[in-house]
């Protein structure tokens, strides 16, 4: 009896959840693939969807799939019923192959229900309705045989209402057909995405984690896909293309290694390079700071490879090519690399200190010395003699106490140089070498590195002149760069590389390269006509356009180096705490949302490696953008609705049945807290001006609600992340018969054809295997609780324009030298006890009677909002250090700051940030206490936000920041 009863009810029930997945449509979207990939445009031209040969989800191959379907259906038509209904299936079926398919399947959310079929236009299903309403169980069959919608179909086939709330979608902008038709959207599609700006919005893949100081990228070259990391300290460690790291290390060159935890020493292990036949020749290079005798120098040394192990070098062999002294601890220069003639080129600083104040005109300007150089040597056939000759083409050979060694003079401290492997197709740039060269105080510089070139230091930063004299010189005759930027941009390049990969055609041409202290991301594309390179900035792409599996868009500020793998894919590596003992580096892989390849265009196969050892395997750190936290505040289940006197139990109500949808593949979210900035950058020391951002010394700790311990995996899909809406029971009228109708021209071949293949089959309750790898789950009806959905505080902080300080994972800290804490200074200002003596005996004693708030004294980083209105929800933002109140900066200051200043304050949220004194400027007589404040919302104070040391700015009173709270 209960068996005949689901039976009966089934088909009612069914229709209920149908109905609900209209409910949680969230209107937005972007080009995406039922695959959770972007588009292509096919290898070839599709024969049946021919209207997404040129972009879409659809191959070759898929489009012969939906072809034989079509034909399928189409078997149960005669002659009128397949002119009349021909263009209907075809079209719904063809929507897989939409750009906007996982749009029109409601698969972009995996916290919602998956579609059965393609969203459509209410106009466009009215019409449907009329001409084929019989259709329905036909395309819904192969979802799991007719006899799962049997009766279904049968109810709502002969109602327009219902058969329209099951098959349209509400967002008539992106239903069918209107997402075809409109001009707006498809005008730039496939492109890569521009916020208002022009700012080009691109995401991020987690490739590796933990590292300190990662300098540098490398791969072999060899088939085998695995690349080689090394860490500033010097170490050297291998990674396999599934993301697994050796355990042991490539190279250990930590004793030999000069540096130092402070963050802001440019000394260490600086670059490696392999040998452009590794395979045979075994040979890799390595340039690193030593000392000898006291002395500074620059080394750069050989290595050969283990015979008993490809994955470590031999360290007995070091052979050591070239030393150079530095007359100062900065500006060490840091990159090898071959160029595509086999010769190893070596880039070395100008000496260090501020100006190049080496002699009359400098390192850089002298012939005589290696420093401040791009040099050229051969380093073939070395195995005895000495240990690298002269490529009888370098431009000095034959001027009279020139290096032999110079290929190209007057670069101040070139930070990361790359080779252009050429357009794939044209082979147009192969060979160009391209390097960032860090400037002195006001501009960076991009340089396109040619045989014999004078690039202008110490005449000339930029575009220019630094030494008027030098720079008046006739016989200068320096090579200007490809692009310079003004320190409003970015105080230190990271030269990077033209993308020549396979995964996203549309960056191909495009330089790539970064800012270490801005952390910008910046791109360059030359114009083929002019010769001209036109500069885009790059951000990161918001929540929606980054909605990929293992997607993320935000990273690590400080940008050190740029790297591609062996397939042409393009990586940087940043950190979190620039100290040579922090293992707060990450690498992250570039990623184009807008447009892939098309599928196994790009795939590899690479060659086994033989592992001695253990493999660590990778756990990506960083929150996905596919689990994070809704940026809209979920309406709850209930409302308590509160009154002077009472206050209402809201009552619990039972949970409709649902379909849930797996989650996408991903791991799990962790949440991290934001890991300690240092003192002083690495690249601050290249620089004669540097700014110190002390970090702050609290700890954030991380609140987690635990799931509901019994809860099935299926309610957890669920209720994990958040239906914006309560779900409610909804009760539908359903007769328990067809409504009489008569029989349109195809009916009758259709339902016979149908009814035929239900009467061979009993009805069934069990739950039918979706396509797409993505089975349809049911819950229980006997469930006797509601669903809650899991609240938490959603996020409604807008993106920074390029890049977002992340937080790293608990358990994940940087160890960091104590110097890099607070500065003695900064905890008098916070009235802290100091650790250490003060020279000179000094006594600070925090003023009396100052400070106090109704007889209490006032804590170092209390707030308090001050407006003109006496409004106690908004003002100006001033907060209490050392006696006294000062203010803010609107300096990178963002609705996440302002809403750990509201939260403080008893508020929720920040409801507004108002920069440029919109809320009040404060009088002269007021100090500036802080200055380029960056939160990540979850802080107790602004002094456990990222910023300047307490005191120190570069702003007026005119940049005051304001909030509203609500």
């Amino acid at each position: 009896m209960t068996s005949n009863l689901q039976q009966a009810l089934f088909p009612h029930l069914l229709l209920l959840v149908l109905l609900l997945l209209l409910q949680a449509w969230r209107g937005s979207c972007h080009p995406q693939c039922l695959d959770y990939k972007p588009p292509f445009e096919p290898q070839q031209p599709l024969l049946f969807c021919k209207e997404y040969s040129k972009f879409g989800c659809c191959d070759v191959e898929k489009d012969e799939e939906i072809s034989v379907r079509f034909y399928s259906i189409m078997e149960n038509f005669d002659h009128s019923g397949y002119v009349t209904c021909a263009k209907y299936i075809r079209s719904i079926l063809c929507q897989e192959c939409s750009p906007y398919a996982a749009h029109l399947y409601d698969a972009e959310d995996a916290n919602t229900p998956m579609r059965m079929l393609p969203g459509l236009c209410g106009d466009y299903c009215s019409d449907y309705w009329h001409q084929c309403r019989y259709t329905l169980s036909l395309l819904l069959e192969d979802l799991g045989g007719p006899q799962q919608f049997s009766n279904l179909t049968a109810t709502i086939e002969e109602d327009r209402r219902r058969f329209c709330d099951f098959l349209e979608l509400k967002d008539r902008q992106y239903c069918y057909p209107n997402v075809v038709s409109n001009a707006e959207l498809n005008a730039n599609l496939g492109i890569v995405r521009e916020d208002p700006k022009g700012c080009l919005e691109l995401c991020l893949e987690e490739v590796a984690n933990g590292l300190r100081n990662p300098v540098a990228m490398i791969h072999a070259d060899d088939g085998t896909h695995r690349f080689f990391v090394a860490e500033q300290l010097g170490y050297v460690w291998v990674y396999l293309p599934n993301g697994s790291r050796i355990d042991r290390p490539f190279l250990n060159l930590t004793r030999a290694v000069l540096t130092s935890p402070w963050a802001g020493d440019e000394r260490g292990f600086l670059c490696i390079a392999l040998h452009p036949r590794f395979t045979t020749v075994r040979k890799a290079y390595v340039y690193y700071s030593v000392s000898v005798k006291k002395e500074e120098r620059i080394r750069v040394s050989e290595f050969t490879l283990s015979t008993h192990d490809d994955n470590q070098l031999d360290h007995s062999s070091e052979r050591t090519i070239l030393e150079v002294v530095e007359p100062a601890s900065n500006h060490n220069g840091g990159q090898l690399l071959f160029g595509h003639d086999g010769y190893l080129y070596i880039f070395i600083g100008d000496g260090g200190r501020a100006g190049d104040p080496f002699g009359k005109f400098g390192n850089s300007q002298n012939k005589s010395t290696l420093l401040g150089k791009a040099l050229r040597v051969d380093i073939e056939n070395n195995d005895e003699g000495a240990p690298y000759s002269i490529p009888s083409d370098n431009p000095f050979l034959s001027e009279k106490e020139a290096r032999p060694e110079i290929y190209a003079y007057g670069v101040r401290n070139m930070w990361r140089c790359s080779i252009d492997r050429g357009d794939p197709v044209t082979g147009r740039g192969r060979g160009r070498m391209l390097c960032g060269d860090v400037g002195q105080n006001k501009y960076e510089e991009v340089d396109l590195i040619v045989k014999g070139g004078n690039y202008g230091w110490r005449a000339k930063e930029g575009f220019s002149c630094y030494d008027r004299k030098l720079c008046q010189n006739s016989s200068l005759d320096d090579i200007l760069p490809i692009f310079a930027y003004p320190h409003k941009l970015g105080k230190s390049v990271t030269g990077g590389y033209i993308y020549r990969g396979c995964q996203m055609p549309n960056l191909n041409g495009i330089y790539i390269f970064g800012d270490f202290m801005s952390g910008r991301l910046m791109s360059l594309k030359e114009d083929v006509n002019t010769g001209e390179w036109q500069y885009n900035e790059i951000c990161m792409g918001t929540d929606q356009t980054c909605r990929f599996p293992k997607l993320i868009n935000s990273y690590y500020k400080y940008i050190i180096s740029f790297a591609e793998d062996e397939a042409g894919e393009l990586y940087f590596l940043a950190t979190g705490a620039p100290s040579a003992t922090a293992r707060a580096g990450v690498i992250y892989k570039i990623v184009d949302p807008s447009r892939r390849a098309p599928p196994r265009k790009c795939t590899i196969k690479p060659s086994p490696v033989k592992i001695k050892g253990k493999l660590i395997h990778f756990h990506p750190k960083e929150e996905f953008v596919i689990d994070k936290k809704p940026t809209t505040t979920a309406v709850p289940t209930t409302t308590t609705r509160r009154t002077t006197t009472t206050t209402k139990t809201p009552t619990r109500r039972k949970s409709p049945i649902i379909i849930i949808k797996p989650p996408m593949p991903t791991r799990r979210t962790i949440r991290k807290p934001t890991p300690p900035p240092p003192a002083t950058t690495e690249a601050t020391a290249r620089k004669a001006t540097t700014r110190e951002t002390p970090p702050p010394t609290t700890r954030k700790t991380t609140r987690k609600t635990p799931p509901p311990p019994s809860t099935p995996p299926t309610i957890k899909a669920t209720i994990k992340t958040t239906t914006a809406t309560a779900i409610k029971p909804t009760t539908v009228q359903m007769a328990t018969t067809p409504a009489p109708t008569t029989p349109t021209g195809y009916r009758t071949t259709v339902m016979t054809a149908a009814l035929s293949r239900i009467a061979q089959t009993p009805i069934v309750t069990t739950p039918p295997t979706r396509r797409h790898g993505r089975p349809l789950q049911y819950l229980p009806s006997s469930t006797s609780q509601p669903l809650h959905p899991v609240h938490s505080t959603p996020s409604t902080t807008p993106q920074s324009p390029y890049w977002s300080q992340k937080p790293m994972a608990t358990g994940y800290k940087p160890q960091i030298n104590t110097t890099l804490l607070k500065s003695q200074e900064e905890k008098l200002w916070l009235g802290e006890k100091l650790d250490v003596t003060v020279e000179g005996n000094q006594v600070f004693k925090r003023p009396r009677g100052r400070g106090r708030k109704r007889g209490r004294r006032l804590r170092g980083g209390s707030v308090r909002l001050v407006s003109p209105d006496g409004l106690s929800d908004r003002g100006r933002v001033e907060i209490f250090l050392r006696g006294e109140w000062g203010t803010v900066c609107d300096d990178l200051f963002t609705s996440k700051a302002g809403t750990v200043v509201c939260r403080q304050l008893g508020f929720t949220t920040a409801l507004a940030v108002m920069k440029r004194a919109a809320l009040g400027e404060a009088d002269k007589s007021v100090r500036i206490l802080l200055d380029d404040v960056e939160c990540e919302g979850g802080e107790r104070s602004l002094l456990e936000c990222k910023r300047s040391r307490v005191g120190k700015h570069n702003c007026s009173h005119g940049e005051d920041v304001g909030v509203i709270c609500g």
